[in-house]
């Protein structure tokens, strides 16, 4: 599977409001810089989410992002089939035919399906915490 830079970055933003899920929204500036997205590109990125029904906005000074469902019920591969679903579309048209490696490509891209289906953006930040939390350094005496 070839995922784009755009839907990378979508994949990082989601990500980025779930690790930091409140009921303040999320300035698009923040997850830029914790996210290395220049923010002109996730604008457009978080406008196209904010149609796909991902996330939502809310305007003014204290504006920004908020994640429009919550982190578990949002998988890595509806995101991806959002932002890709043309080029995946594409891919798959190539893959399926008449080809000795049908088969295996249809194989491969259902297991694929599976993984991605499955991991929701909660989990993923839930790992991501445990992983960097684990060897934090106390400096207490």
């Amino acid at each position: 599977m070839n995922v784009s830079v755009k839907g990378e970055y979508a994949l990082q933003a989601i990500f980025d409001l779930a690790l930091n899920a409140t009921s303040d929204p999320v300035r698009i500036a923040d997850i830029a810089k914790r996210q290395n997205i220049p923010q002109k590109f996730l604008e457009l990125i978080l406008a196209s989410l904010k149609q796909g029904g991902f996330v939502e906005s809310r305007r003014g000074a204290e504006g920004g992002y908020l994640l429009a469902r919550r982190a578990d019920a949002i998988t890595v591969g509806e995101v991806l089939r959002f932002v890709e679903g043309h080029r995946e579309e594409k891919s798959r048209n190539r893959r399926h035919g008449t080809s000795p490696l049908s088969d295996l490509w249809q194989r491969a891209d259902e297991a694929l399906a599976a993984v991605l289906d499955t991991a929701t953006f909660a989990q993923l930040a839930r790992e991501w915490t445990e992983r960097h939390s684990r060897f934090v350094p106390n400096w207490e005496i």
